[in-house]
């Protein structure tokens, strides 16, 4: 008994896509974009166009009052022929150093003798003031920080003290220390918050795997590099980005403390754009100082990003 083919039949439909044009059909379905248009107005209206715009100043030649001139790039080769603009950028390399390396460097010391230490009393304590720093605004650290580097301020006075008159000098006013002062500022302030995270990220380390180790006789090192050291990944991967980006972008404490003085000893990209935007009437180079220093920063974050560790699937 043969079997007749079967004759060809209209495929139905699959229910899912029947569901997606149902929905398309819906009424009110662009209900729920109501709840993002006010953020996105705000970044179209706050964050694109002013940075459009500013790419767009760079391309000028122009003062802010009168008529601008094309120039096209040459604002951005300027930024490999002026030495100024040049030695801003190194500047603030070496602030990355002090922003960011040293915190992190000094954190994961004392997160290690921390972790390795029993519990501590009054750590909650140490941890508000370790991090207040972060609080307080930049205005008023930049501030503190001016009287404690006077001549005759706390840095000097205890200099004296200890019998090391010779080393006493104005430090924000002398060119080879004016820059390294302003770093150690930052490594103050950031400190704080690099513990803080790591502290927080070891926390979360089961306990069990440090009594392990220490059964077996690991010492503080082994303890730290096998241990602490991998379960902080995610954490310095948060520091780096948090404090890199925040050396890169440094003004405020910059315009309080030196004015980007003595000299160009302190100058940074952020300054130098501000000086030449609202000082010496060079927006067109301002512009494109601020359009290379934010590409800058995106790079160094996708960059470190990329530490970041894979979540397990």
């Amino acid at each position: 008994m043969s079997v007749a083919p079967l004759l060809d039949t209209p495929t139905p439909a699959p229910a899912a896509a029947a569901t997606r044009r149902r929905s398309r059909r819906r009424p009110g379905a662009w209900k729920p974009y109501l709840y993002i248009l006010p953020a996105v107005a705000f970044s179209v209206t706050f964050l694109i166009v002013p940075t459009v715009q500013t790419g767009w100043y760079s391309l000028f030649d122009w003062n802010g009052l009168s008529a601008a001139t094309w120039v096209g790039f040459e604002n951005y080769l300027d930024l490999l022929r002026d030495e100024d603009l040049r030695s801003s950028f190194a500047h603030v390399g070496t602030l990355v150093v002090f922003y960011s390396f040293v915190p992190i460097a000094i954190a994961l010391l004392l997160t290690m003798v921390i972790s390795r230490a029993n519990a501590l009393r009054g750590m909650s304590f140490f941890r508000t003031v370790l991090f207040l720093p972060q609080v307080i605004a930049s205005v008023v650290v930049a501030t503190t920080w001016l009287s404690i580097y006077s001549p005759n301020g706390l840095l000097n006075t205890l200099l004296r003290a200890v019998g090391l008159d010779g080393a006493t000098r104005v430090w924000l006013g002398d060119t080879s220390s004016a820059l390294i002062a302003v770093g150690l500022i930052g490594t103050w302030l950031n400190m704080g918050l690099c513990l803080v995270l790591f502290l927080s990220g070891v926390g979360n380390v089961q306990p069990e795997l440090f009594e392990a180790a220490r059964l077996d006789g690991a010492n503080g090192l082994q303890e730290f590099f096998g241990i602490t050291l991998p379960a902080l990944r995610g954490q310095i991967t948060v520091a780096l980005t948090l404090t890199v980006v925040s050396a890169l972008k440094t003004f405020d404490l910059v315009y309080v403390t030196t004015r980007g003085g003595p000299g160009n000893a302190t100058s940074v990209p952020a300054f130098e754009a501000y000086s030449r935007a609202f000082v010496s009437g060079q927006v067109g180079s301002a512009a494109s100082v601020a359009v290379a220093l934010t590409i800058v920063i995106l790079l160094v974050t996708a960059l470190i990003s990329r530490m970041q560790p894979k979540e397990a699937s």
